[in-house]
């Protein structure tokens, strides 16, 4: 059985940043073990292609949840990476940090090194920002960040002054001094090409002898010896494999398939893992529990004036823009499909911003089969406003449902399950119909197209955004960071609470969710973790 020094299980945003700091200097072998296959495709590498791939499983997990009471019995569709890059080779590529106090409140939680002052030099260092360099940007990092602000719709100066005639500020840098406010948002992509986390990390990563990966090579189990871990079962081709760790495994699996790989391996909730017939190795009810995530519901409308869907939905208007993109990689291709957005308060009482805003220059009500169809918008010229909760307090879980590695985990979101959760959601909803009602977005719409002017009761507008709401992509904290082994994972040095040779360094371990997408926190923590694990490795 061959052993390398570390296998990292997971090449998304967390595991191809650790796989390409954990051999930087040679001294160590690095095999990483990729479920999926190689990033190197069209609608991976196309930044708005990336409606293709909603739905494609040779590059999705295609994962769903359980039926949702809070969002009136749907099963809620959670698109995950299977590939290079993971997750970060299918998103949106909005690049957002968070709050401070985000990050501080990880720090007080018991979690030394994981404030913001903390943190921001590395997500300085993470990023070549467009923008330029300063106190909060970096520039010479291996993330490319672009600046969109001389690239986007008309009609996103439309949704930036209705803003401000709601009192927002404007706000030229989301993860500047402040986050609260409307502007362009600053996504992760360069020369019209998506910056994912294995174009920026892993594939220079591939490059050096001492970095091995294998795609197809699905994780099974997380082999022991005692309380320590010593290797890595996988399936490739239909074969089972084992590899041996000579110094850790780092899962890098990410808030679904690590906590299910866990629970396989004989670590979670001893009566589920003993219910499947798996020896338990470690108890600990945490693992898989705590679940977060950020839930988004879009208002559409009708407009009097031409948008991206005159553009994006004519044969002649798709071929402008793919020549566009194929001989000068710029125009809406080389975009995401939320150019516009913001941070808002529900209750100006509040003492930050609770709500993130998306402003989408075209309109998707018609549904196209087997895509998200971003590339075939409706056929009358639309736009849509949407939102996200930013820190929910619901808590769902996601556990195995047999001890068959291939079988999709239970994934209960609980979506909605709080009074609190509801009471700001409804609060957010009536401020898009605030946006809609100003004097600069008002006279440009023809109609509300979703959810429609018959819907008005308070009632009416809850039950509308519990059917038409959903993930926006962000779970995390299954299996979180603490101090304490009986309510946490792992502690502020990404080791397993109870084990040895194991730690997780991806988004599970994030205590409490950050304000806005979860991408950039991370591929910091990716970073952060390798640098943990290097200084116990000298």
């Amino acid at each position: 059985m061959q052993t390398y020094d570390f296998i990292v299980v997971g090449s998304g945003s967390a595991g191809s940043v650790v796989a390409e700091r954990l051999s930087a200097s040679g001294r160590f072998s690095v095999l990483v073990l990729e479920a999926g296959g190689s990033d190197r495709r069209f609608f991976v590498q196309m930044p708005l292609g990336y409606g293709k791939t909603f739905f494609d499983p040779a590059v999705n997990w295609n994962y769903k949840t359980e039926p949702d009471p809070g969002l009136a019995g749907n099963a809620d569709h959670w698109p995950r990476g299977k590939l290079l890059g993971g997750s970060s080779s299918i998103n949106a590529m909005v690049w957002i940090r968070g709050q401070r106090e985000d990050f501080d409140s990880w720090r007080d939680a018991g979690n030394p090194g994981w404030g913001f002052d903390d943190l921001l030099p590395i997500f300085k260092a993470v990023e070549d920002n467009e923008a330029g360099a300063d106190d909060w940007r970096g520039r010479a990092g291996p993330i490319h960040v672009t600046d969109n602000r001389r690239n986007v719709h008309p009609l996103c100066q439309r949704f930036l002054a209705a803003g401000k005639e709601l009192g927002l500020p404007l706000n030229s840098d989301f993860n500047g001094a402040e986050q609260d406010g409307v502007g362009i948002y600053q996504i992760t992509t360069k020369g019209g090409r998506r910056m994912s986390a294995a174009r920026a990390f892993l594939r220079p990563a591939m490059k050096r002898p001492n970095v091995r990966v294998e795609t197809g090579a699905l994780a099974t189990r997380v082999r022991f010896e005692g309380s320590r871990a010593v290797g890595v079962d996988y399936c490739k081709d239909g074969r089972p494999c084992s590899v041996g760790a000579a110094r850790e495994v780092v899962l890098c699996a990410g808030s679904v398939n690590t906590p299910q790989l866990l629970q396989l391996s004989g670590v979670g909730p001893a009566p589920l893992l003993r219910e499947f017939g798996i020896a338990v190795v470690h108890a600990n009810d945490h693992v898989g529990a705590n679940l977060q995530d950020h839930l988004g519901i879009n208002y559409t409308y009708k407009a009097t004036v031409p948008t991206l869907n005159q553009v994006l939905r004519p044969w002649w208007g798709k071929a402008l823009v793919g020549m566009q993109y194929l001989l000068l990689r710029t125009g809406p291709l080389s975009m995401s499909m939320n150019q516009g957005g913001g941070f808002f308060r529900t209750d100006p009482g509040r003492e930050r911003a609770n709500m993130q805003l998306y402003f989408q220059a075209f309109s998707t009500v018609i549904p196209k089969t087997g895509e998200r169809p971003i590339l075939t918008p409706d056929p009358w010229p639309g736009f849509s406003i949407g939102l996200s909760n930013c820190r929910p307090t619901s808590r769902g879980s996601i556990m195995i449902r047999s001890g068959n590695p291939s079988a999709y985990p239970k994934i209960v979101a609980n979506a909605f399950s709080t009074d609190e959760d509801v009471a700001e959601m409804l609060d957010a909803v009536k401020f898009l119909r605030r946006m809609a009602a100003t004097r600069v977005l008002s006279e440009v719409i023809a109609e509300e197209v979703l959810p429609g002017p018959a819907c008005r009761t308070d009632e009416e507008l809850v039950l509308d955004f519990r059917r038409r709401s959903g993930t926006v992509y962000h779970p995390v904290s299954t299996c979180r960071m603490g101090p304490d082994p009986n309510t946490a994972v792992v502690d502020s040095r990404l080791k397993v609470h109870g084990l040895s040779g194991l730690r997780i360094v991806d988004a599970s371990i994030f205590p409490g969710n950050v304000t806005g997408n979860t991408n950039a926190a991370t591929m910091v923590t990716g970073w952060k973790g390798a640098d943990l694990i290097l200084a116990d490795h000298r």
